[in-house]
C-alpha cells in the first residue's frame, strides 16, 4: 500500500523560486534573466514606475495574468521576477509536455496549501486544448492558484473566453534595438553570469547590428552572442566578419496562418496604396521566402491590377484635358 502520511500530516512548506545561479550548462539567455522587475529591460508601457503591474506586484494583490507577445520579449523573465519578489510558491509547466494528470496533481496540492499563494506558470498556454483550460477554471475562480499564462498566439483565438475573463491580459512588444544592444553589452562584460571571463570585446555598432538582426528577440540575441564569443579565443575582438556568418542564417519571424501572416499582407497592401515600391517589394519577397507561392501570385496580380487601373485613369484624364483644350480653342 502506498505511503499516505503526506495526506494526513502537516502540509509541506512552500517552495519559493530558487535563487538565480550561474551554472555552466545553462545558455547565456537563461543565466542573464533579470532577478527583479526593476531589472527587466523594455516593456516600459507595462513596467514603468506607477504602472498597474508593478503596483499589483508590490502589494502582492494580483489575480491571474496572461502575457501575450512574440518570442524573446520577456514573458518568462517577468513571471519569475514576480514569483521571486512576492515569495510565492512557484510551479512551472510547459503546455506542450504537460497533461491532465499532472495538472490535477498540481491543483490538488495548491488547494491543500492555500497559505503558500501558489503561482502556476503555464508556458505556451495556447497549446492546451479546451478541456485542459476548463480544468483550471474552478481553482482560478476560487483563488487557489494564481495562473500566469504566456503565449505567442492571440489569446482572443486560443484562450477560452471564461479563462480570459478571469485574467488580466498584458501585451508585450518586441524589444527596441537599443534595449537589446544594452543587454548584449552587459552580458559581454558580466563575469558572474555573462561572458566577461573570456575578455572578448565588441564595439557598440557591432552589438547594435546584432540586435537589429534579431528583430527584437532578446533570447535569440543573447544565444547568438554566446555562440559568436565561444567561437573566438579569449581576449579576442568580435569583428564584422564574425557577424556576417550569423547574418547569413538570419531568420525572419513569419507564420503560415497566424498573426504574422495577416500582418504581412496588410503591410504589403498599405505599401502599395502608399506608392512605396521598396516597401511593397520587401513585404512581397517576405511571403515568397517562406514558400507561399499562391499568395504571392495573388499579391502580384493585385499590383498589376492597380498599376493598370492607375494607367487607365491617367490616360482618361489626359484625353479629357486634350478635349477641353480643343473646345476652348
Amino acid at each position: 500500500m502506498p505511503d499516505q502520511s503526506d495526506l494526513f500530516g502537516e502540509p509541506a512548506p512552500p517552495a519559493p523560486l530558487p535563487a538565480a545561479k550561474s551554472t555552466a550548462h545553462q545558455p547565456l539567455a537563461a543565466r542573464m534573466r533579470p532577478r527583479r522587475l526593476s531589472e527587466v529591460v523594455g516593456q516600459d508601457h507595462l513596467l514603468k514606475p506607477g504602472s498597474l503591474l508593478p503596483r499589483l506586484v508590490a502589494q502582492n494583490r494580483f489575480g491571474s495574468l496572461l502575457f501575450y507577445g512574440p518570442p524573446g520579449c520577456g514573458k518568462t523573465s517577468i513571471t519569475e521576477a514576480i514569483a521571486r519578489e512576492t515569495g510565492s510558491r512557484f510551479v512551472r509547466i510547459n503546455a506542450v509536455m504537460s497533461n491532465v494528470a499532472e495538472l490535477r496533481e498540481i491543483l490538488a496540492t495548491a488547494r491543500r496549501q492555500p497559505e503558500a499563494a501558489t503561482i502556476l506558470f503555464i508556458d505556451e498556454l495556447h497549446r492546451f486544448n479546451k478541456s485542459q483550460q476548463d480544468l483550471l477554471l474552478p481553482d482560478v475562480e476560487e483563488g487557489n492558484v494564481r495562473l500566469i499564462g504566456a503565449t505567442t498566439h492571440n489569446p482572443g483565438f486560443y484562450v477560452n473566453p471564461p479563462l480570459l475573463s478571469r485574467s488580466h491580459l498584458f501585451r508585450l512588444e518586441p524589444l527596441a534595438t537599443s534595449a537589446v544592444a544594452g543587454v548584449l553589452k552587459n552580458a559581454l562584460s558580466d563575469k558572474e553570469r555573462g561572458l566577461g571571463s573570456r575578455n572578448v570585446t565588441a564595439d557598440e555598432k557591432l552589438l547594435t547590428d546584432l540586435a537589429v538582426l534579431c528583430d527584437g528577440d532578446l533570447r535569440r540575441a543573447l544565444n547568438a552572442l554566446e555562440v559568436l564569443v565561444l567561437g573566438l579565443p579569449e581576449n579576442a575582438a568580435l569583428t564584422e566578419a564574425d557577424l556576417e556568418v550569423f547574418a547569413r542564417e538570419r531568420r525572419i519571424r513569419y507564420d503560415a496562418d497566424e498573426d504574422e501572416h495577416y500582418d504581412t499582407i496588410s503591410a504589403f497592401i498599405k505599401s502599395c496604396r502608399g506608392s512605396d515600391p521598396d516597401a511593397a517589394m520587401y513585404w512581397w519577397r517576405r511571403t515568397t521566402m517562406f514558400g507561399n507561392g499562391l499568395l504571392s501570385l495573388k499579391m502580384t496580380g493585385m499590383v498589376w491590377k492597380r498599376v493598370i487601373f492607375k494607367f487607365t485613369t491617367c490616360r482618361y484624364t489626359v484625353f479629357n484635358w486634350r478635349a477641353r483644350a480643343r473646345t476652348l480653342g
